[in-house]
């Protein structure tokens, strides 16, 4: 994704927040200010951790499946890209999000009042699995979560921090994204996470850690990275059991895929609309 998008025909959609037409805050040497939604922007290193297909997915997929959230908590939230495009999607919904990394926090912080968001959006600087965090008496409609996917030691660890602590689970689990999710979802409330599919004993991690959090995984998605290939990434969107009725508690909906590129390594047509429907040129 490029910081200037074009598309012959399209016109940013959704309000024109504080730092497009004031430019505050300004960029910072080895910063980059990108396009995300709409009119909205977000402050990356530039050879730090860059948002990523990932991240937009799940905040697509939280905020279609909970179009009338009006409190919304984002986990291990990084610099804010999961948060800041359902923001722009739920212009009427107040966010809290945990993020451990002060660089992250400084980013996503720089990002919401360029966006015009302080007013309700509430950063908080820690480890979500920590008490104090998170009150127990806070609740939310919508719980959105972009965990890491591996174990440390299972692949190459990135030099760089933020790197390495969105690819591996320095700070949490899958299984913790639940844990905790379950613990602050309002009745009713959902909760939606990407993680992979591919190897199975990675779906499988998922499955563990709906059941020991006593959720539900009432619907997913797989996704396909490239026309033709297996599924890497499921889409995932879970309920309290509790909260279910018991036909419900058992057999999840398993959705088509969403393919992103063609064969030919274009845009697929959905991902296209997908596209659109955050603000982004198809």
């Amino acid at each position: 994704m490029t910081s200037e998008p074009f598309f012959k025909g399209w016109a940013k959609p959704g309000p024109v927040p504080p730092g497009a037409l004031t430019g505050e805050p300004a960029v910072e040497p080895g910063e980059t200010l990108d396009a995300i939604s709409g009119h909205f922007r977000i402050f990356q290193l530039a050879n730090g951790h860059r948002f990523s297909t990932d991240d937009v997915l799940t905040a697509w997929y939280g905020t279609s499946w909970c179009p009338t959230a009006r409190r919304v908590l984002d986990l291990g939230s990084g610099i804010g890209t999961v948060g800041m495009i359902a923001a722009w999607r739920l212009p009427g919904a107040q966010f809290v999000t945990v993020e451990a990394q002060p660089e992250s926090v400084r980013l996503a912080s720089k990002s919401a009042v360029w966006n015009g968001l302080t007013e309700r959006y509430d950063i908080r600087t820690g480890d979500f699995r920590d008490v104090g965090v998170l009150s127990p008496a806070e609740t939310f409609d919508l719980v959105l979560g972009s965990p890491p996917y591996f174990p440390p030691g299972s692949g190459v660890e990135s030099e760089h921090p933020q790197k390495l602590a969105c690819r591996f689970e320095l700070r949490g689990t899958v299984a913790d994204y639940c844990q905790t999710a379950a613990r602050h979802l309002a009745p009713g409330g959902v909760f939606a996470c990407v993680f992979p599919v591919d190897p199975e004993e990675q779906a499988a991690r998922v499955h563990a850690g709906v059941r020991a959090a006593e959720l539900t995984l009432v619907r997913w998605r797989p996704v396909v990275l490239r026309e033709g290939n297996r599924p890497l990434l499921g889409l995932f969107l879970m309920q309290r059991a509790a909260d279910l009725p018991e036909p419900m508690r058992h057999r999840p909906w398993e959705e088509p895929p969403l393919i992103i590129r063609t064969s030919t390594g274009a845009i697929h047509p959905e991902y296209a609309a997908v596209k659109l429907a955050f603000g982004f040129p198809p």
